[in-house]
C-alpha cells in the first residue's frame, strides 16, 4: 500500500489551466468535497479576495511610479491611442456592413473577430463568434480562444452550464484532443458541486472514447485521466498509524482498481511512446504486470510499429498533408478496424476540412459499414457545413436521413438549406431536386386514390419546374435540365402509379415545346410510354409527329413508324405511313445535299485563300532574296576594289599558267550531267576538289580563305566516306534534333542515353563544314523493336533543352510525311491552361489539379530552348472531371498570375498537301545541288561562267517555277547559282572575271 501511495507524486500529467488544477489542498479535501460547508467556501473566497487585494495594491503602486516618470508623454500616447481606436472602430463598422450584405464571407468574419478581440469588446466579440458559428464550423484555434474568453467572463458566475454548453458545441465541429483536454480540465474546477466527480469522469470517458486512439496526442488525455484518479486516491489514503475501516478499505480498493483498469486500457491502444507507460505501470503495480495485460500490450506495440512510418511521414510533411493522410487511410481501410479508421478520417478532416472528396469518402464508409445513426447523421451535418457548395454531400445527407428514419420536417429543412447553399452548376440543382422528389415518392401510398403525401409530391414537382425556370435559369443562363428529366419522371409516375395518362401527355407536350421535338430519342421515349400505358391511337399520333419533327435520326423514326403499322395498322394506315416517311426522307436528303454543297463551297474558298496567301508569301520571299543579293554584291565589290592592286601584283604568274591550261584543255568532257547520280556528283565536288586536280592550282595561289574552305570540304568528304550509306537502315533508326550546338561528344552521350532502348548499330551526329556540331543526329538500332522505345524519350531534357525524337523518314521518298504527336481536334477530357507563371512545374500543376479528378497526363508547353511558355495541357480520366476543373479553376490566381482554363481545342495545323509547291521545291533543290544541298566550296571556288548544263533548267523560287522575266531579274541581281546557257568566254574574259572575285 505504501508503494502505491508513494508513486502518486511521481506521476506527471500535462500542465492544467488555473481553473482545473488539482492542488494538494484540493486533493486533501476531495473525499468530503461533495458535502463541503459554506464556511469552507467562505474561507476560500476570503483567501482569493485577499490575493486579489494584494495584486491590486501592487498595481496601484506601479501606476504611481509610472505616473511620476511619464507625465510628459501621456498626452501624446492618449492622442495616438484615440486615433487607433477610431480607425479600428471604423474598420469594425465596415466589416459589419459587409457581413450584412454577404453573411457567408468567411475571411470577413475572421477579421472582425480579431479586431473585436484586440479592442476588448467582449460582448460584441461573443455575438460575432456566435454568428460565425451558426454558418461555419470553427477551427480549433478559434474555439480555444472563445472558450478561454467565456471562462474569464463567467468566473464570478456560480452557473457553469453556459460554458459546458459551449464546450459541447466545440467538440462536435471537429475531434480535437486539445479541446477535449480543456473541457476535462475545466470540469475539474466544478468537482465541489454535487455529482462533480462523476461528471468529470464522464467527460474524461467521452474524451478517451473520441480521441484516445489518436496515435500522437491520445496519450496526453490518458495521462490526465490517470492523474485525476491518482489525486482522488491520495485523499483516500489513511493517515499514518490509523487503521482504516472496512468501508474505507472498500473505497480504497475500488479506486485502485480504477487506476489498474486505466493502465490496462491505455496499454491495449497503439500510441507513441507507449513503452514509457508500460514501465510506469510496472513500477506502480505491486504485483507486476499480469499476463492478461502483457498480451494486448504486445499486440498494440506491433500495431504501433506498423503505423510508425505513416506517423513520421505526417510529422515532416507540409500542411495540409492530403496525400499522406490518403495513404494512411488506405492502409487502415485494409486493416479493417472501425475505431482506427474513424480516428484517422477525423484527423485528416481536421486539417483538410474543405476537401469534399474526403468528406464523401468518410460518410460513404459510415453509411455502409458502421451504420450508427447518431455518428452517421452528425458526420453528414458536419460535411455539408464545411463544404456547402458540394451537391453530392447534400444528396447523401438527405438519403442518410431517410435511411435512419428521420422526421419528414427534418428532411425538408435539410433540403431547403441545400437549395440556399449556392451550388456552382445548374445541373447540381437538378440532382438535388431529383433526390428530394425520390424521397417524397417513396412516402406515397399509391394504393389510395388521393393522399396528403401524393398532393405534396405533385406540389413539389410543380415547384421544382418553377424553381428551374426562374431561379436557376436566371443565375446560370440555363435550366440545367435541357432533356426535362424531372418532367419525364413525373409523367412516368402519373402513368404508372396514378393511371393518369392525360396528365402524362400534357407533361410530354410541354417537354416537346422546350426544344426537344427535333430529337428522335425524346419521341421514342414518349412512344414507349404510350406503348406501355396508353393506346394505339396515341402511339400512332406520336410517331407521325416524330416523323415530321425529328432532324437528327429521321430514318430511325420512320422505321419505327413502319414497324408499328406492320403490327397494328390497316392498309390505309400503312399507305399513309409510307407516303409520309418517303416525303420526309426526300426533304431531308435535299437539305443534306444543300448543306454538303455549301460546305464544299466554303472549303474551296478557304483553299483559294490559302493558296493566295502562299503565293503572296513566295513573291515576298523572292523580292527579299533579290534585295539581299544586290546588297551583298555591292558590298563584295567594294571590298574587292580595296585589295585589287595587291592581288594583281601577287597573282600575275597564276593567270598566265591558268590561261595556258584552259587553252590546252577542253572542259566539256569533265562536266557532270544533271541526270547523273547526285551522290556521285556531290562526292566529286567535295572530295577531290572541283574538276579534279585543276583546283589544286587555285588552292596553292588563291586568295586568303580559299585554303580553309578546301580543308572544310575535304573534311566533309571524309565524313561522308566514313558513313557507309550501304549500312544505313531508316526503318531501325530515329532522328534526334533540337540538341545544343555546344554539346560535347554527342555520339558518346547519345549512345549512353539510348542504349537502354536496345542494342545500337551506329550513332551519326551531323557536323558543319567547320567541324561544329549542328544539333541533330541519327541513331540506328540493330532491331526494329528498339525504335518505339526510343520514341518514348521524346522531349527528354538534355543539358537544359528538350530533345526531339522522331521516326527517320527519307523526305525524297515521302515528301509529305509529318510528325505531330498531339491531337488537333477538340479533346473533351483534356483542359488547356494559359497564363501560368514561368516558375510553375509539372508537379505543382498536378498537385493543383488532382483535387478535381484523376489525372492521366500533364504537359507543359515550352519553346525549343526548353523555356516555358506559360501554357499547359492536363488530361483527366473523363469529360465530367475536366468540366469540373474548368469551372473551378478558371480565373484562379497562381503566384500572382490569373490563369485561364478551357476545354482543349487546338487550332488546325497547316499541313502541305500532296503536290504542293513546298515539296516540289525541296525535291528540286536536292536534285540540282545534291543530297546535302549547295556547299560553300561550290560557291567560293567555281566561277559561274563555267557552269554548263545539257539543257535548259527552269529556276525555282520557293517552289514555283520562274518564267523568263524572273530569270532575267535573277541574273541581273547576281543571285542565281546557275545560268541557263553560258556564252563562250576568252582567256582574257576569264582573267578579268577571276580578278573581280
Amino acid at each position: 500500500m505504501s508503494r502505491q501511495g508513494s508513486t502518486v507524486s511521481s506521476l506527471r500529467a500535462p500542465p492544467l489551466s488555473p481553473y482545473g488544477l488539482v492542488s494538494c489542498y484540493q486533493a486533501d479535501r476531495l473525499f468530503n468535497m461533495a458535502a463541503s460547508s459554506s464556511a469552507e467556501q467562505t474561507q476560500l473566497q476570503d483567501m482569493e479576495e485577499e490575493d486579489a487585494g494584494m495584486e491590486e495594491r501592487e498595481m496601484e503602486s506601479d501606476e504611481e511610479e509610472e505616473e511620476g516618470m511619464g507625465v510628459e508623454n501621456s498626452d501624446d500616447e492618449e492622442d495616438d491611442s484615440s486615433e487607433d481606436e477610431k480607425e479600428n472602430e471604423a474598420e469594425i463598422q465596415r466589416l459589419e456592413e459587409q457581413l450584412s450584405i454577404n453573411a457567408f464571407d468567411y475571411n470577413c468574419h475572421v477579421d472582425l473577430i480579431k479586431l473585436l478581440k484586440q479592442e476588448g469588446e467582449l460582448l460584441r466579440l461573443r455575438k460575432a463568434r456566435q454568428k460565425m458559428g451558426e454558418l461555419f464550423p470553427l477551427t480549433e484555434e478559434i474555439w480555444l480562444d472563445w472558450l478561454k474568453d467565456e471562462i474569464r467572463l463567467t468566473e464570478e458566475e456560480p452557473n457553469r452550464e453556459k460554458v459546458y454548453e459551449l464546450f459541447e458545441k466545440a467538440v462536435k465541429d471537429y475531434i480535437c484532443p486539445d479541446i477535449w483536454l480543456e473541457y476535462a480540465q475545466y470540469s475539474i474546477g466544478g468537482m465541489g458541486s454535487p455529482g462533480g466527480i462523476d461528471k468529470v469522469r464522464s467527460i474524461f470517458e467521452r474524451a478517451v472514447t473520441a480521441v484516445g486512439l489518436h496515435m500522437t496526442k491520445g496519450q496526453t488525455l490518458w495521462e490526465a485521466y490517470r492523474e485525476f484518479e491518482n489525486a482522488i486516491l491520495s485523499t483516500l489514503q489513511p493517515l499514518p498509524g490509523r487503521v482504516p475501516s472496512p468501508e474505507e478499505n472498500e473505497l480504497l480498493n475500488t479506486q485502485l482498481e480504477r487506476i489498474h483498469t486505466l493502465f490496462r486500457r491505455q496499454l491495449a491502444v497503439p500510441l507513441m511512446d507507449m513503452e514509457a507507460t508500460y514501465a510506469e505501470y510496472e513500477e506502480w503495480s505491486e504485483h507486476g504486470v499480469h499476463e492478461t495485460v502483457l498480451h494486448p500490450y504486445k499486440k498494440a506495440l506491433q500495431q504501433m510499429e506498423k503505423c510508425r512510418a505513416f506517423e513520421e511521414t505526417l510529422l515532416v510533411a507540409e500542411p495540409p498533408k492530403l496525400a499522406e493522410y490518403q495513404a494512411y487511410i488506405q492502409y487502415e481501410l485494409k486493416e479493417g478496424d472501425p475505431p482506427r479508421i474513424q480516428i484517422i478520417f477525423e484527423r485528416a478532416l481536421a486539417e483538410n476540412c474543405l476537401v469534399p472528396d474526403m468528406w464523401a469518402k468518410y460518410t460513404t464508409y459510415l453509411d455502409r459499414q458502421l451504420k450508427i445513426k447518431d455518428l452517421v447523421l452528425s458526420t453528414h451535418e458536419r460535411a455539408v457545413r464545411n463544404c456547402p457548395w458540394t451537391m453530392g454531400l447534400w444528396k447523401s445527407y438527405v438519403l442518410a436521413l431517410e435511411r435512419h428514419g428521420a422526421e419528414h420536417q427534418t428532411v425538408s429543412d435539410v433540403f431547403e438549406k441545400a437549395l440556399n447553399a449556392g451550388f456552382i452548376q445548374a445541373t447540381d440543382y437538378v440532382d438535388i431536386w431529383q433526390a428530394y422528389l425520390d424521397y417524397l415518392r417513396r412516402r406515397v401510398d399509391f394504393s389510395k386514390e388521393s393522399s396528403k403525401e401524393l398532393e405534396e409530391l405533385r406540389g413539389a414537382f410543380s415547384r421544382s419546374l418553377d424553381y428551374m425556370k426562374q431561379d436557376v435559369e436566371e443565375r446560370f443562363g440555363e435550366s440545367g435540365d435541357p432533356s426535362c428529366i424531372i418532367m419525364q419522371i413525373w409523367a412516368r409516375i402519373e402513368a404508372l402509379h396514378c393511371k393518369n395518362m392525360q396528365k402524362a401527355r400534357e407533361l410530354w407536350d410541354s417537354i416537346m415545346t422546350k426544344g426537344n421535338a427535333k430529337y428522335a430519342n425524346m419521341w421514342l421515349e414518349y412512344y414507349n410510354l404510350e406503348r406501355s400505358y396508353g393506346d394505339p391511337v396515341h402511339c400512332r399520333k406520336a410517331l407521325h409527329r416524330a416523323v415530321q419533327c425529328t432532324s437528327d435520326y429521321p430514318e430511325h423514326v420512320c422505321e419505327v413508324l413502319l414497324t408499328f403499322e406492320r403490327v397494328e395498322g390497316s392498309l390505309e394506315d400503312w399507305d399513309v405511313a409510307v407516303q409520309k416517311t418517303e416525303t420526309r426522307l426526300n426533304r431531308i436528303n435535299e437539305q443534306r445535299a444543300k448543306v454538303a454543297e455549301k460546305e464544299a463551297s466554303m472549303a474551296r474558298q478557304e483553299e483559294e485563300r490559302t493558296e493566295q496567301r502562299r503565293k503572296t508569301k513566295a513573291e515576298k520571299k523572292v523580292q527579299k532574296k533579290a534585295q539581299k543579293g544586290i546588297r551583298a554584291g555591292e558590298k563584295r565589290k567594294a571590298e574587292q576594289d580595296d585589295y585589287q592592286d595587291e592581288w594583281n601584283e601577287e597573282s600575275g604568274c597564276v593567270i598566265q599558267t591558268l590561261e595556258l591550261d584552259l587553252s590546252m584543255t577542253d572542259p566539256a568532257p569533265k562536266r557532270h550531267r544533271g541526270n547523273g547520280d547526285p551522290n556521285t556528283e556531290e562526292f566529286m565536288e567535295t572530295e577531290t576538289g572541283l574538276f579534279g586536280r585543276k583546283a589544286t592550282l587555285g588552292s596553292k595561289f588563291g586568295p586568303p580563305g580559299a585554303k580553309k574552305s578546301q580543308q572544310g570540304a575535304a573534311a566533309t568528304g571524309q565524313r561522308q566516306t566514313d558513313d557507309k550509306p550501304e549500312l544505313r537502315n531508316d526503318n531501325s533508326s530515329v532522328f534526334i534534333s533540337n540538341l545544343a550546338y555546344t554539346l560535347e561528344e554527342p555520339e558518346t552521350k547519345l549512345r549512353t542515353l539510348f542504349e537502354t532502348c536496345g542494342p545500337i548499330s551506329q550513332v551519326r551526329p551531323v557536323f558543319s563544314n567547320k567541324g561544329n556540331f549542328k544539333g541533330y543526329c541519327y541513331v540506328q538500332f540493330e532491331s526494329l523493336v528498339s525504335v518505339p522505345e526510343a520514341l518514348k524519350l521524346d522531349r527528354r531534357e538534355v543539358e537544359g533543352r528538350p530533345m526531339f525524337v522522331s521516326p527517320c523518314v527519307d523526305k525524297n521518298k515521302n515528301p509529305n510525311f509529318k510528325v505531330f504527336k498531339y491531337n488537333t481536334s477538340m479533346e473533351k477530357q483534356k483542359i488547356f491552361i494559359s497564363g501560368l507563371p514561368f516558375s510553375c512545374t509539372k508537379e505543382q500543376l498536378e498537385e493543383l489539379c488532382k483535387g478535381h479528378g484523376t489525372i492521366k497526363d500533364v504537359r507543359l508547353v515550352t519553346y525549343r530552348s526548353g523555356k516555358p511558355k506559360g501554357l499547359a495541357y492536363v488530361e483527366f480520366a473523363d469529360e465530367s472531371q475536366a468540366s469540373q476543373a474548368v469551372l473551378k479553376m478558371d480565373g484562379m490566381v497562381i503566384e500572382g498570375n490569373k490563369v485561364s482554363v478551357a476545354i482543349s481545342n487546338p487550332p488546325r495545323r497547316n499541313v502541305d498537301k500532296p503536290g504542293s509547291s513546298r515539296s516540289t521545291a525541296d525535291m528540286t533543290s536536292r536534285q540540282v545541288y545534291g543530297a546535302r544541298g549547295r556547299g560553300r566550296t561550290q560557291l567560293s571556288l567555281l566561277p559561274r561562267s563555267l557552269h554548263r548544263q545539257t539543257g535548259p533548267v527552269n529556276k525555282f523560287e520557293n517552289g514555283t517555277a520562274a518564267g523568263p522575266k524572273a530569270e532575267t531579274a535573277g541574273t541581273a541581281a547576281n543571285t542565281s547559282g546557275f545560268e541557263a546557257q553560258a556564252k563562250p568566254l576568252s582567256n582574257s574574259d576569264f582573267a578579268r572575271m577571276l580578278l573581280n572575285k
